[in-house]
């Protein structure tokens, strides 16, 4: 099932402010909280829908790969272990409620019931690495191994509950004002709000019961990324401790540089260059493509800048739009040294009317084929 646009779920526009966007949510949010609609699936999806939106329209570079790839620009849909922050992620309410809270102001999460939402959940640091793939792997999508220093849980460790908040993970604070006393709710200092705390750490672990370990992990890498998309392994950043969330991979693609094609989006450009008999008698000639040598005809006179296109032979779009084009530009190669017999024969043909330069106006200007390749 096809995910929702992320502003239309908001109710904002592409041009939105920072300050919309957010406006947005916490209404959106407090529309579909959960103390105000007890009970209802269908506002509670709703609710960790706009959360989702959020997390995503929030932050400069994750909407910056969305307005570009939309949901596959950061995970969403990239299936097969990536996920797209809470969609694929698997965030949960608690998750939501420690993230954005501070949204909604201290003191509870949009002033519904107030009521103590319990310990909240650590979530592990991401993790980044880089990928580098040819043009092949980027045409047919790939899986890759690679090996990844992660902290992980030690086997072995325990916790206790906190004995300062007894597991809830907050204190009650009793304030006298002159208006009386106040009431206020905040994180356990000893804990920070997890309601655990280390009881037994084996050799080797850390004061939070993680040890770093390297493991190796199976990326999947769908057809049509490019240079600089960032793909999203979830659970596979460090471990939180106290069974918190784990982090997730951050994969940025790398591209190799091909020896003879050249990427423009998911178009590819070839320089092609021929003989000066060939230009004037017509040619067969192999050219490379991603999957292989493809032979293309050279017409009897054509003419250097000619611009020929293999349709469907460039690389596919990431969100299923087809493929992109391959663009063989056509170099007529003059010779800087001749033999005297040579010579002598373009001597001769100098002044022939036959080579005399007669462009028709099919024949397009340079600065014409400029316009048409941005076109």
């Amino acid at each position: 099932m096809s995910k929702r646009d992320y502003y239309e779920i908001l109710e904002v526009s592409k041009s939105a402010s920072a300050e919309e966007i957010k406006k947005a949510y916490r209404k959106m949010a407090l529309k579909h909280h959960p103390d105000k609609n007890p009970g209802d699936k269908a506002a509670e999806e709703k609710f960790k829908e706009a959360a989702e939106a959020y997390e995503v329209l929030s932050d400069p570079n994750k909407k910056a790969r969305y307005d570009q790839y939309g949901h596959a620009g950061v995970g969403g849909a990239a299936g097969g272990g990536f996920g797209g922050g809470f969609g694929g992620g698997g965030m949960n309410m608690e998750d939501i409620f420690s993230q954005f809270g501070d949204i909604f102001g201290g003191g509870g999460f949009g002033g519904f019931g107030q009521q103590q939402r319990g310990p909240r959940r650590m979530k592990g640091s991401d993790l980044r690495i880089r990928v580098k793939l040819n043009l092949e792997e980027m045409m047919s999508g790939t899986t890759k191994k690679v090996k990844v220093k992660r902290f992980k849980q030690a086997q072995g460790v325990t916790f206790k509950t906190c004995p300062t908040c007894g597991g809830s993970g907050y204190q009650t604070r009793v304030t006298n004002t002159f208006l009386g006393q106040m009431q206020q709710t905040v994180a356990c200092g000893s804990c920070q709000g997890i309601g655990k705390i280390a009881d037994h750490v084996p050799p080797g672990a850390n004061n939070q019961g993680l040890t770093k370990i390297e493991e190796t992990i199976d990326i999947k890498i769908p057809a049509g990324v490019r240079e600089g998309i960032q793909l999203q392994v979830s659970g596979k950043g460090n471990d939180a401790p106290f069974d918190g969330i784990p982090g997730d991979l951050l994969v940025i693609i790398d591209e190799e540089v091909h020896n003879e094609l050249k990427r423009d989006g998911n178009n590819l450009h070839y320089d092609l260059y021929v003989s000066i008999p060939e230009a004037i008698l017509g040619a067969s000639k192999e050219i490379p493509t991603v999957t292989g040598k493809v032979r293309v005809k050279v017409e009897k006179g054509t003419q250097s800048g000619k611009v020929l296109r293999l349709k469907g032979q460039g690389l596919p779009s990431l969100n299923s739009y087809g493929n992109g084009d391959l663009f063989i530009h056509i170099n007529v190669w003059t010779p800087d040294k001749l033999s005297k017999e040579q010579e002598a024969y373009f001597e001769k043909m100098k002044d022939d009317e036959s080579f005399s330069p007669h462009p028709s106006k099919n024949d397009k200007s340079f600065f014409d084929r400029v316009k048409e390749m941005f076109n």
